[in-house]
C-alpha cells in the first residue's frame, strides 16, 4: 500500500467522520485526477484497479445507486480484476419489492445500518440470519465481504461493497484505508450522479436534442434557431368524454398505453417528442438527416401497427377501440425558448407547425387516420404508398394544401 505513515484507525470510527484522516496517492487521484472524467463507471473501474495495484486485495466491488428515472429505480456497477468496463445492471421498480432485494445487505444499508460485514470463510453455513448472498459469494471463492453506505447531501444514501478472495480476508489496515477513502468517493460519485440526473430529467421532459441545447446554455428567453424538420402532431379521439366518464387511474393508464404505441416508434426512428398536450403530442424529425422523411413515414406506419395491437388487447378486455388522428408536414420552424420571465418552454413554432395541426384536425372531416401534406410527399418521394385526397383549404393557411392519406388496412381503428 502507498500511504503516508499514520496510526491505524478503526473503520467504524472513520466512517463516522466527515473527511479522510490520511492522505494517499489514490485519495489525491480521486480529488484531483478525476475532474475531466464524465462517466462514473470509468472512475469506479480505475478506483478499484488502483486499489488492487496498491496491494488492497479487492476481488469484487459493487456500487449501488438509487436514481430518478421513469423506468428504473436504481443501477449497480460490478467490478472484478481484469475488467476494463464495469458491468451495469439497471434495476426496475418491481425489483425493489422482491425477496432477493428485501433480504439483502443493500436493503439493510438503505434502512439505516452503517456497516454489513461477514468473514465468509469463517461463517457458520447454518446461520439462519445470514443474507442469502453470503452463500453465493462463498461458492465463488470469496472470503470476506463488507458493505458501507455512501451518504450524499440532503440525506440521500447509496451503497458500495468490497469482497476479498484472500485467505483470512481483509486486513484491518486495508479496511481502514477503504473506509478512509469513502468520503472522497462519495463526493466524486454524487457529482456525476447529479449531472446524470440533470440530463435524465431534461431528456425525460423535453427530449434528448432539446436537453443538449439547454445544458449547452440555451436558457435565455427568445433564444433559438431556425431548423427544417418534419412536424408530426397526433391526437386521441373521444378523449373528452372518456376523461369525464372514466375513473382517474383508468384515464391515466389509457393515455400511457396510447402514448407508448405512438411515441416508441417515433423515438426509435430518430424523432424527438417535444411535448404531450393532454391527449395530443408534438414531435419533429430534423432534416439534418437526409432520411428524416423516410424515418417519419416508417415511424407513423409502425405506430399504426402498435395501435392495432393495443386495440386488439382492449377488445379482449371488452373495451372500445381507440381512434386517433395524425397530421404530418415539413418546413422551417423556430426551435427555442418561449415563455414568461421565469417559466420557459423549449418548443417549435411557425407556419409549418400550424399546417401540421390543421392536417390533424382535417382527419375528422375526411375520416382518415393519418394525413400528409403534399410538401412532405414531394420531399419523401413516397406518393405511391399513399392515397391522394385532393386539395383542401386549411384555416390560417393562404393557399389550399395538397393532402395525402396513409392507405387504410384491416384492423385500423374507426376513422376519426
Amino acid at each position: 500500500m502507498t500511504s503516508t505513515p499514520s496510526d491505524s484507525h478503526d473503520p467504524a470510527s472513520i466512517m463516522a467522520g466527515n473527511w479522510p484522516l490520511r492522505r494517499t496517492t489514490i485519495l489525491d487521484w480521486l480529488v484531483g485526477g478525476t475532474r475531466d472524467e464524465r462517466f462514473l463507471d470509468n472512475i469506479f473501474v480505475e478506483f478499484c484497479a488502483r486499489l488492487r495495484a496498491d496491494g488492497i486485495m479487492i476481488a469484487r466491488a459493487t456500487l449501488h445507486l438509487r436514481i430518478h428515472h421513469p423506468q428504473w429505480s436504481g443501477a449497480s456497477f460490478l467490478w472484478k480484476p481484469g475488467m476494463a468496463e464495469a458491468k451495469l445492471q439497471r434495476i426496475d421498480y418491481q425489483a425493489m419489492e422482491t425477496p432477493q432485494f428485501l433480504n439483502s445487505p443493500i436493503k439493510a444499508l438503505y434502512d439505516g445500518s452503517n456497516e454489513v460485514r461477514n468473514r465468509l470463510d469463517a461463517m457458520d453455513t447454518d446461520d439462519e440470519d445470514a443474507f442469502p448472498i453470503y452463500a453465493d459469494l462463498r461458492q465463488q471463492g470469496y472470503t470476506d465481504y463488507v458493505v458501507w453506505p455512501m451518504d450524499f447531501t440532503q440525506g440521500q444514501r447509496h451503497v458500495v461493497s468490497f469482497a476479498s478472495d484472500r485467505p483470512g480476508g481483509f486486513a484491518g489496515e486495508e479496511l481502514a484505508l477503504l473506509a478512509d477513502l469513502l468520503p472522497a468517493l462519495s463526493l466524486v460519485t454524487e457529482i456525476r450522479l447529479k449531472n446524470r440526473f440533470a440530463r435524465t430529467l431534461l431528456e425525460t421532459y423535453v427530449g434528448p436534442h432539446a436537453s443538449e441545447q439547454i445544458l449547452a446554455g440555451a436558457t435565455r428567453r427568445g433564444s433559438g434557431v431556425t431548423v427544417s424538420a418534419v412536424i408530426l402532431i397526433c391526437d386521441l379521439r373521444g378523449f373528452t368524454s372518456i376523461s369525464e366518464l372514466w375513473p382517474r387511474d383508468d384515464v391515466i393508464s389509457l393515455l400511457n398505453d396510447y402514448f407508448d404505441a405512438m411515441s416508441v416508434p417515433i423515438e426509435r426512428h430518430g424523432g424527438e417528442i417535444l411535448k404531450f398536450i393532454g391527449d395530443g403530442m408534438l414531435a419533429i424529425f430534423p432534416l439534418d438527416k437526409p432520411e428524416a422523411c423516410a424515418d417519419a413515414l416508417m415511424a407513423v406506419t409502425e405506430a399504426r401497427l402498435a395501435m392495432k395491437e393495443l386495440n386488439v388487447d382492449r377488445a379482449a378486455r371488452g373495451l372500445d377501440p381507440l381512434g386517433y388522428g395524425v397530421g404530418i408536414h415539413v418546413g422551417d420552424v423556430m426551435y427555442g425558448n418561449i415563455g414568461s420571465r421565469s417559466r420557459l418552454d423549449f418548443t417549435v413554432i411557425g407556419p409549418a407547425v400550424n399546417v401540421a395541426a390543421r392536417l390533424e384536425s382535417l382527419t375528422k372531416e375526411v375520416h382518415r387516420n393519418v394525413l400528409f401534406s403534399g410538401a412532405f410527399v414531394t420531399m419523401a418521394q413516397c406518393a405511391m404508398g399513399l392515397d391522394p385526397m385532393g386539395r383542401y383549404p386549411l384555416r390560417g393557411v393562404g393557399e389550399p394544401v395538397e393532402v395525402y392519406a396513409l392507405k387504410e388496412q384491416a384492423g385500423d381503428p374507426p376513422p376519426p
